[in-house]
Order: structure tokens, then C-alpha cells, then sequence
């Protein structure tokens, strides 16, 4: 009776072990990229502009040819130099704007200069000083310098891996003390930019529409156009200011054209791997690390399989399962992709079928189908051993 029970185990376990893994279940609305589907389909999607956000925008228009030529916009952490005749020791000195974008004169006068440039800046610290009796309207008497332009904080939101406040053009404490020590006057920083702004946002996503991208400054906003900016050619690169906020337009496709480093794409990702397959018994012996883990933007599932060391070795285990875990940016639904590592190094469609790694995306390596049978047996035989060694015994 014994013997006939184990028969019958072994055979059910046989059986389990044979079975394929069960293939992964997603929504219909929750593939992002064509690559992701289970059976390559020829037609291509319709990539449309989405529509104008005009309830986020103010009323008034201007080309973005108006925000290219614009002067620098004082900002708070910006640094200035005030110079007044006669005066050497009372009002001349440096300044930095505060939060709020203002400056303390003598202690008691506070003025705004956020938002304006260094010229108007001048002119609105002369009118107050004259009207308070400090100076005498004198022309010339009142020289404001720009010394150094300090970092902004900037809103980011649309086709963007992740929206919110960014701050850009920070610098160092060695860099701003290297800068300082200049007695030049002007100051010209280039990581205070649209485009910086973007990247510091984890770049565009590749359903972004370039040529809708919209800067908000002030009561007014501008529609620039960024597409050159992916294969390097001459772009606007506006120079911001503080609470200036961008729009990142969507055509609600994936573009593959997107997905390289570039202006405004991210450099490179990070994602997460796991190899636990024959004969990997942990990450470690799979060389998985952070630098592993860290991939170029433009990465796909094969070349990350590679890193993870899921292709190659013995032949029993070739026909490997690899799972990628990903969400789809739009709608925040998560799709989970399996494919054959076997048919995806080997069958000439792989390029349909092989997705662009997004950050923050998963992947996991599954053993054969041979190595399966083979854990099964070696479980059965593992747990017949001690009964035939007890009977043996007897």
C-alpha cells in the first residue's frame, strides 16, 4: 500500500513539475509600449497632441522669442552689489534677496525685487532710497551689479517621469566661493534652464509631445518647441526664474524615438533585478549590484537579462523565463511582461517583442522547464530515501 502511494505522489509531483508557468494577467488599458504586447500587432498607434491646458494657463499669450530675449529675472538666494555715490560703508554693500525676494535697506527699508531685472532692479531701489530722504535724486548716483544668480525652485508637471518642484541651478559652496572671488559683474547660469528643469523632473517620458511644452512665467505663458533638443540640434533653452512653472504636453503614445539620453531625457535609470535561477542561489553569485542595476536610458529587457546574468550557461536550463514589472505612466496601472529568454536571443521578431526599461522597473529570472522535472525528482527522491533506508534496516 506504501509502495503504491508513493507511486502515485511521485507521478502527481512529476506532473506539477511539468506544468509551465502560468502566464501573467494585465489589463487592457495597462500596456504602455508596443513592445509589451503578448503578439506583436502591425498596426501603429495614433499619437495625437493632447489637448491646450488652458485652465492652467493665464490669458495672455507671447512667443517664445520674448522669453529667449528677456533679461535675467532676480530671484531669491540671487546675489547683488548696491554702489551709491558718497556713500561707502552705510547702503554700498552685497546683497542677497531673501525668501520672500527682497532686500533691507538701512535696516528699515525693505523692497521687492523679485522678477525684475537688474536694470529695474536699480531704478526701484533708487525711487525708494529718494523718496525716503536717504540720497538725492541725482542721476547716476545709485549702480546695482549682479553678482551671482542663485538657484530656483520651479513646478514641473505633464509627460515628466516626476512632476512636482524641482530646483535647479544650485551650485556648490566651492563653486559659488571660486565665482565670488571674480570682481567681473554679471553672472550666467546655464544649469537655470528649461531643459535642466526637465532632466531634473527624471526627463520626458516617451509619449511626451515636444512641440507642446509650455512655460509659465508670471501673467504670462509661451508654447516652446523642445524636438530638437533629442538628437542635439538648436533649441530654446529659456532661462527661468523663481515660481516659473512648465508644461510638459502628451501625444498619449509611446514614441521610441524618446527613449535615448538626451537635453531632456534622463541619462540613465535605475532598476531592480533578481536571479535566483540555477545554479544562482542569491544575487550576489549572480553579480547583481548597484552597479548593475544602474542601466543607460534607451536600456531593453535583453540587454537587462544580460546584466542580470539570466542568458548563457548549461543547456538543461537555456529556455529560461524572464518577467519584467512595470506601470504604465499615464494611468498608473502596473503590467507585468513574461518572455522566453531562449526565443527572445533567438527569433528574428525579438525587437518587437522586447520592451525599453522604464525607471523604476523589475525584473526576475524563472528556471526551465528541465530544471523544474529535475527539482522534482530530486525532491521525490530526497523524501523516498529515509523509508527505503529504514526498510533496508529492517
Amino acid at each position: 500500500m506504501f509502495r503504491k502511494t508513493m507511486v502515485i505522489g511521485f507521478c502527481a509531483a512529476l506532473a506539477g513539475g511539468c506544468a509551465t508557468m502560468e502566464r501573467p494577467a494585465n489589463l487592457d488599458t495597462s500596456q504602455y509600449a508596443p513592445q509589451q504586447q503578448v503578439e506583436h500587432s502591425n498596426s501603429a498607434p495614433r499619437c495625437i497632441s493632447g489637448a491646450l491646458p488652458s485652465s492652467s494657463l493665464p490669458h495672455r499669450q507671447i512667443a517664445s522669442e520674448v522669453l529667449i530675449r528677456k533679461p535675467d529675472l532676480l530671484s531669491s538666494g540671487d546675489r547683488i552689489q548696491l554702489k551709491i555715490a558718497g556713500d561707502e560703508e552705510s547702503l554700498s554693500r552685497i546683497y542677497v534677496l531673501a525668501g520672500n525676494g527682497s532686500v533691507t535697506l538701512d535696516g528699515r527699508h525693505s523692497i521687492s525685487l523679485v522678477g525684475l531685472s537688474i536694470v529695474e532692479a536699480e531704478q526701484t531701489i533708487s525711487r525708494t532710497l529718494v523718496a525716503n530722504g536717504l540720497i538725492r535724486g541725482l542721476r547716476g548716483s545709485v549702480r546695482l551689479q549682479l553678482l551671482e544668480l542663485g538657484g530656483v525652485s520651479v513646478a514641473v508637471n505633464g509627460a515628466v517621469f516626476q512632476p512636482g518642484m524641482v530646483r535647479v541651478g544650485q551650485r556648490s559652496a566651492e563653486l559659488r566661493g571660486v565665482h565670488l572671488d571674480n570682481n567681473n559683474s554679471g553672472d550666467r547660469n546655464i544649469t537655470r534652464s528649461l531643459t535642466a528643469a526637465i532632466r531634473a523632473a527624471g526627463g520626458v517620458r516617451p509619449d511626451a509631445d515636444l512641440s507642446a511644452v509650455y512655460v509659465v512665467s508670471g501673467n504670462s505663458w509661451s508654447r516652446v518647441d523642445l524636438t530638437g533638443a533629442i538628437d542635439g540640434d538648436l533649441i530654446d533653452d529659456i532661462s527661468l526664474s523663481s515660481n516659473d512653472r512648465i508644461i510638459v504636453g502628451s501625444t498619449n503614445c509611446f514614441q521610441s524615438e524618446l527613449v535615448k539620453p538626451s537635453r531632456v531625457t534622463a541619462p540613465g535609470i535605475r532598476v531592480f533585478m533578481s536571479n535566483l535561477s540555477r545554479p544562482a542561489a542569491s544575487n550576489a553569485s549572480s553579480s547583481i549590484g548597484r552597479e548593475t542595476t544602474s542601466l543607460p536610458y534607451g536600456t531593453r529587457l535583453s540587454q537587462a537579462m544580460v546584466s542580470a546574468n539570466c542568458v548563457g550557461g548549461s543547456a538543461m536550463n537555456a529556455a529560461r523565463k524572464v518577467v519584467l514589472m512595470s506601470r504604465n505612466p499615464i494611468n498608473g496601472q502596473s503590467v507585468v511582461i513574461q518572455r522566453s529568454v531562449e526565443k527572445l536571443v533567438r527569433q528574428d521578431n525579438r525587437d518587437q517583442r522586447d520592451p525599453y526599461l522604464m525607471p523604476g522597473d523589475s525584473l526576475a529570472c524563472y528556471d526551465s522547464f528541465a530544471m523544474n522535472v529535475r527539482d522534482v525528482i530530486s525532491l521525490v527522491g530526497e523524501t523516498a530515501s529515509p523509508y527505503f533506508l529504514l526498510k533496508n534496516v529492517d
